[in-house]
């Protein structure tokens, strides 16, 4: 059977038992053993653990866990609601300083956590019902914290990133540095979005109000004097001092990525026995149970994913799906949108960890032969999966709103969303004009260490 007939086969196959309902891991898995037992010599499948055993013996792959740990050690504490409380005392007075607020809260804790999910569950508790007692709308409270959420996989240290670079072989030290810019542009578009919506709807508000209707909370003020903002600072220094010190443990040579991932987690567990006495074993059992569950999960996905790669592999389908793209001879951003539609289209229906795993083989070649950096293009990917976390129909972030915020309706959620995917459609064309913003960081660093 021709190359390209497999080929069609395989990707057909897996889109109907994904579609089919059964969890990704054991999809990838299905179809990978059973173009094994079709196609491939029987020894092959005598080889199945072997195989995905040597693709895992990654010593990156170790940081995914331990890096959980110091997520579920923060998002099960107190910490989320804490560092967005203390962000607000200090930017209340701002135009939209609440909205920022929310914004800044959830990049300091998806760098702290690395998770998209646990990002808007943590901050979204406290923000959601913050925001909208002040008067923000729903689908405005719901949109800030959603697209503040998907920080999580791009700014350090980021799972999803240590994927792309197990996958695209490449620095993970570089791609964590170069995930900096981007995700600080991102920030500011979307607080500067806050800043604008907020003005819009306090106009709104005081219109009504002067015409004789009801008086928005919008329009009330709130005061908070300095020994209430001083108070609120102890409880967050600790947390960005971990930061800190991961990252300086990270850039300064003094530790290896899977090194600094059990540092970090230790540290986490350390502040949160220290500033809110989780160390009894009954209430750490939640959070380890919690690493335990999602670290499991995952590795499972990354397994299958690596089995479902080497079978495409053998197959020639990646090699023969690469040199189909490179025929076509499109230009070099034509292909580069074209591959990113590709991602986009992927994103409505998979999570970025999959996405990754089973496209690396298919679209890295033909880009890296194009002259594409391919650290630039793992961020630029990485925003662009970002926008799959928060576009319907299977925005993951969408769904961990409604579980948060389960009286606002989807519909909402979904047009308060919007906005945002349209920032991040402006970050991708500002990386693509001003490729620097992702790699002048790690240029200065890693140039300064050499």
């Amino acid at each position: 059977m021709a190359e390209s007939t497999i080929g069609m086969l395989y990707g057909l196959g897996t889109l109907i038992v994904m579609f089919s309902g059964i969890p990704i891991a054991f999809a990838l898995g299905t179809i990978a053993v059973l173009f094994m037992l079709v196609f491939m010599p029987a020894a092959a499948t005598d080889t199945i653990t072997q195989n995905v055993f040597e693709e895992m013996a990654n010593i990156t792959l170790l940081s995914i866990p331990l890096f959980i740990l110091k997520g579920a050690a923060i998002g099960r504490s107190r910490a989320g609601a804490d560092l967005y409380l203390a962000i607000h005392a200090w930017m209340h007075k701002i135009p939209g300083g609440l909205g920022i607020a929310n914004v800044f809260a959830c990049a300091l804790f998806a760098a702290m956590a690395g998770s998209s999910p646990a990002t808007c569950s943590a901050i979204g508790g406290a923000g959601i019902p913050e925001m909208r007692s002040r008067g923000y709308s729903p689908g405005f409270a719901a949109g800030i914290i959603a697209a503040g959420g998907t920080l999580g996989i791009l700014l350090p240290p980021s799972i999803t990133m240590i994927l792309f670079a197990v996958a695209a072989e490449q620095s993970l030290g570089r791609l964590f540095l170069a995930g900096i810019g981007p995700g600080l542009l991102l920030v500011v578009l979307f607080a500067g979005y806050a800043v604008v919506r907020f003005r819009q709807e306090y106009s709104q508000a005081l219109d009504v109000w002067h015409s004789g209707g009801a008086k928005s909370a919008y329009l009330d003020e709130m005061r908070m004097t300095r020994a209430d903002k001083t108070r609120m600072l102890p409880r967050v220094i600790p947390f960005v001092l971990l930061l800190i010190g991961v990252m300086a443990a990270l850039y300064g040579g003094y530790a290896t990525p899977s090194e600094t991932a059990g540092l970090g987690g230790i540290l986490a567990l350390v502040l949160i026995a220290g500033i809110y006495g989780v160390w009894r074993p009954t209430q750490l059992k939640p959070i380890l149970n919690s690493t335990l569950k999602e670290s499991t999960m995952l590795m499972f996905i990354i397994g299958m994913s690596l089995l479902y790669s080497y079978v495409m592999s053998y197959l020639h389908i990646s090699q023969g799906a690469a040199e189909w793209i490179v025929a076509m001879h499109l230009s070099k951003w034509l292909l580069l949108a074209a591959i990113l539609v590709f991602v986009v289209v992927l994103g409505f229906f998979l999570p970025p960890v999959s996405i990754i795993l089973m496209t690396a083989p298919i679209i890295l070649p033909p880009l890296k032969a194009a002259g594409f950096d391919l650290i630039w293009f793992g961020i630029v990917m990485t925003v662009v999966m970002e926008m799959g976390l928060i576009h319907p129909p299977v925005g993951l972030n969408i769904f961990v709103i409604k579980n948060v915020a389960p009286d606002i309706p989807l519909k909402d959620i979904v047009w308060g969303v919007m906005p945002f995917l349209g920032l991040m459609f402006l970050a991708v064309l500002l990386l693509c004009i001003f490729p620097g913003i992702a790699t002048w960081l790690p240029d200065l660093v890693m140039g300064a260490a050499s």
